[in-house]
């Protein structure tokens, strides 16, 4: 092989191994911000990951929400009517959280399925259910909530 095409051969190598790397590190960056959603029967069912972002949603148990009287610090239930995941979540919640409503939960996923929520996100109207929770929640509801 002459000099010249063991140069070009050396530059397209390290071209193609820079966009190998810089592939991968996208991937990899992309890959730890996703968070993705499950409900309360598949965090059940051992199939979401611990210590990871994730999004879980389903309603809000009645009678499940404690609030602590000396701090923002609230305490509920999120049910699918089958499976429930209890969390937990610090700050001002949102003015239309309420018991018997659907909720999504951002958070970590800790031990004894008790999910540390970062962020409550309620439904804007009484018409409107998040689309994941619609989901998880058709053919699971008890026959006195539908109307």
């Amino acid at each position: 092989m002459n000099p010249k095409r063991k140069q070009r051969l050396m530059i397209v190598l390290g071209l193609a191994a820079l966009a190998a790397i810089a592939v991968g590190l996208t991937l990899y960056s992309l890959s730890s911000n996703i968070n993705l959603f499950f409900s309360p029967e598949q965090i059940a069912k051992g199939e979401a990951p611990l210590e990871r972002q994730i999004r879980a949603g389903g309603m809000v148990k009645e009678g499940s929400v404690q609030r602590d009287s000396e701090s923002l610090d609230v305490t509920f239930v999120v049910t699918d009517y089958e499976n429930d995941l209890k969390v937990r979540y610090s700050g001002i919640l949102p003015d239309l959280f309420r018991e018997g409503q659907g909720v999504v939960v951002v958070g970590k996923l800790e031990e004894e399925r008790l999910m540390r929520a970062g962020q409550v996100l309620a439904k804007h109207d009484e018409n409107y259910m998040p689309p994941e929770v619609a989901e998880v929640m058709q053919g699971k509801m008890p026959t006195d909530t539908l109307e």
